[in-house]
């Protein structure tokens, strides 16, 4: 069976919701057989996700981490936080050219190429390197041009009002 050509989905925006808005459409996607793949960069293995806990009981819905337990000093980037996303950076572009998954997620690709930690040039590149029928969806603020140029979809994740701005900390199956 030939599968259609894959798209570039773009989730941006000062909004909550990327994410939750990528892995709604990996869960659409695995649920037509298809196998998923999601990269996070700058998200570490201290970091317990639910997606984490749900997406270990989903044969063929693989996430992996390619960040530390903290935050990235946005100024300043530690030298790990540069080499893990480099290393995340090369597992997409392996994965993408393969064609094994059809879907990869790149989650934070955006924002890790925006403070620095991988380049922007080489991000585009992997995308419009991968197989021809991989959809491939990467979030995170400050979208570029050149990125949702390339993209076929782009939506923007816009905040009106958050919890966080009444002092309600992140809640475990909200933000977590």
């Amino acid at each position: 069976m030939v599968r259609e050509k894959g798209l570039v989905l773009v989730y941006t925006g000062d909004g909550k919701g990327k994410t939750t808005a990528a892995l709604g459409l990996a869960l659409r996607a695995w649920g037509h057989d298809r196998r998923i793949l999601v990269l996070q960069f700058m998200k570490g293995p201290g970091n317990v996700y639910g997606e984490l806990h749900a997406a270990g009981r989903m044969t063929g819905f693989d996430i992996v981490q390619g960040g530390r337990d903290s935050f990235v000093d946005t100024q300043h980037p530690a030298a790990e936080d540069c080499q893990l996303a480099q290393q995340t950076l090369e597992k997409a572009r392996e994965v993408l050219k393969a064609g094994e998954y059809q879907l990869v997620v790149l989650d934070e690709a955006i924002v890790a190429a925006d403070y620095g930690l991988i380049s922007e040039d080489a991000l585009l590149e992997a995308i419009r390197q991968r197989h021809v029928a991989t959809d491939v969806v990467v979030t995170g603020r400050n979208a570029s041009p050149r990125l949702q140029e390339l993209a076929d979809l782009v939506s923007e994740v816009r905040e009106i009002k958050h919890h966080y701005r009444k002092g309600i900390a992140a809640r475990e199956g909200i933000e977590y």
